[in-house]
């Protein structure tokens, strides 16, 4: 298992081919210490850990890795269906032509919204493909306990957990932060 920056094991997500809406996630504070857990899942792709810190408020510091190359039938029932929370990453737009391009494709979706009875996983939706959004979809997330899918996730995924938290605990040590922004 290769420990990588939080930053590039996203690049792994957004830089392959799959299906950006097959993606699930899950995610809630740490089990213990400052941070974040999130799973990011795919069929086709495997499944992928990050923990993240906010270092300060414009900041974020993390490590991750991929801890499955499939999702099986067992870690599978883990990811939320269609029916919950919603989460996309975005790649930052590369010119401004690129980012006018984007702002009308957006403006368009809005519109066409406005206009046309629609519910809002079909407005995500094509706002997520509006955005050209490599990777979105269902997210499990609980902002005041972690989830059982993720107490689960992190169960199943015992090494990787123990290494990924030794790893964002050296960071946090590190930088010198404990319990607030440095």
């Amino acid at each position: 298992m290769r420990v990588r920056d939080w930053q590039s094991v996203l690049e792994d997500v957004t830089e392959n081919d799959a299906d950006p809406g097959d993606w699930r996630a899950v995610a809630g504070d740490r089990s213990a210490g400052l941070g974040e857990d999130l799973y990011l899942g795919h069929p086709g792709v495997g499944v992928f850990q990050l923990k993240t810190y906010a270092k300060n408020p414009f900041e974020v510091r993390g490590v991750g890795t991929q801890v499955a190359r499939r999702v099986d039938d067992d870690i599978q029932p883990l990811f939320p269906a269609e029916d919950a929370g919603r989460f996309g990453v975005q790649s930052p737009v590369e010119n401004e032509a690129q980012a006018e391009q984007v702002g009308k494709d957006l403006e368009g979706v809005l519109s066409a919204h406005a206009d046309a009875p629609t519910t809002p996983d079909d407005l995500f939706e094509d706002v997520m493909g509006a955005l050209d959004s490599p990777a979105y979809g269902p997210l499990d997330y609980d902002q005041y306990d972690r989830s059982d899918s993720l107490a689960e996730l992190a169960e199943t995924f015992e090494e990787a957990e123990d290494l990924l938290d030794a790893e964002l605990d050296d960071l946090i040590d590190e930088d010198g932060t404990s319990r607030g922004f440095d």
